[in-house]
């Protein structure tokens, strides 16, 4: 069973906490994390793209000119995918991209990249992570203290305004609650701040 560190806000150690072996000990299949990953950038596409075929542009209804005589090239129609404002061959429609995977593994991929987290020592645990008002410059100090560097998801015990209007102007820290981790930021994002109770709320979740 995975023992982690508890820090305060100030990177001093104030505990330690046992993890759960079936949640934060999976064991690594990058294909289940590819296959999931896949599934959320497929969900993010609009498919809305759209062209118009020969038969559904204006116009066209009639030869543009007699097929002998004129000394042009044969037409039959200025739909053509060869004039200008004709058809467009093989153009996009609207479809859906949505990759379909159980559930089953899509909890399989979010334990797995959880636990690469702590192998790779890439998840720190707070006792808790309060603001006392949403204010950029106090998040920041929070960080600095912390001794985080790169890109940093937080994970909230459920919904934290302070903390998340608090990091929205910083493009490298990510907010998020319990209910919203996934595997693509998880492993998107170098570091993973978590509070001891989201850690609770994360392994009810995924438990057995």
């Amino acid at each position: 069973m995975p023992v982690i560190d508890v820090f305060n806000i100030k990177r001093e150690k104030v505990g330690e906490l046992e993890l759960s072996d079936f949640v934060f000990n999976a064991p690594n299949k990058p294909y289940i994390l590819h296959e999931v990953v896949r599934m959320q950038l497929a969900k993010k596409r609009a498919g809305t793209a759209s062209t118009k075929g020969r038969s559904e542009v204006s116009g066209g209804g009639r030869k543009p000119w007699r097929q002998k005589g004129t000394g042009r090239a044969r037409a039959g129609t200025i739909r053509s995918p060869l004039w200008r404002g004709g058809g467009v061959v093989f153009g996009p429609k609207p479809r859906k991209y949505e990759l379909k995977v159980p559930k089953k593994v899509r909890k399989l991929a979010l334990r797995i990249a959880l636990s690469n987290k702590v192998r790779e020592n890439q998840m720190m645990v707070l006792d808790q992570f309060a603001l006392e008002r949403i204010k950029t410059k106090d998040f920041l100090r929070i960080i600095s203290e912390l001794q985080l560097d790169g890109r940093i998801l937080v994970v909230t015990n459920g919904r934290d305004e302070r903390v998340e209007k608090s990091a929205r102007n910083i493009p490298w820290v990510k907010v998020l609650p319990t209910e919203g981790i996934n595997v693509f930021d998880l492993m998107k994002y170098e570091n993973l701040l978590l509070s001891q109770d989201g850690v609770g709320k994360i392994e009810e979740a995924l438990g057995r």
